[in-house]
């Protein structure tokens, strides 16, 4: 593992679901990439014990975070606390790339 990243080289496409990439992920911490395509949708969802932010740094996309639901673009972020439902649609005609972070992190599988 390399403490320098270019999150560049971690974007991608996955026709039938949200393409998701770590770049770092610790016991406190997951931080990462999320990738919608036009028209993909990630489906509003919990984290009972965890916060979550999306920073958007390509793209835009209309994000549901509780009964609040609002397009935002490159540069903004949005914060989810625990238990709130969040999700988010790529409604623009280019990828959206976030940059996601859970903290605590997910439990790994063993």
């Amino acid at each position: 593992m390399t403490n320098f990243l270019d999150y560049r080289d971690l974007v991608g496409t996955n026709p039938d679901k949200v393409f998701k990439s770590n770049l770092f992920q610790s016991n406190k911490i997951l931080v990462g990439l999320n990738c919608l395509t036009p028209g993909q949708i990630q489906h509003t969802h919990t984290h009972a014990d965890q916060d979550k932010f999306y920073y958007v740094i390509e793209g835009d996309g209309e994000f549901v975070i509780g009964n609040d639901v609002e397009q935002a673009g490159s540069g903004c972020t949005i914060w989810a606390a625990a238990g709130v439902e969040h999700g988010v649609t790529n409604t623009s005609d280019q990828l959206l790339v976030l940059l996601v972070g859970i903290a605590p992190a997910p439990q790994k599988n063993s």
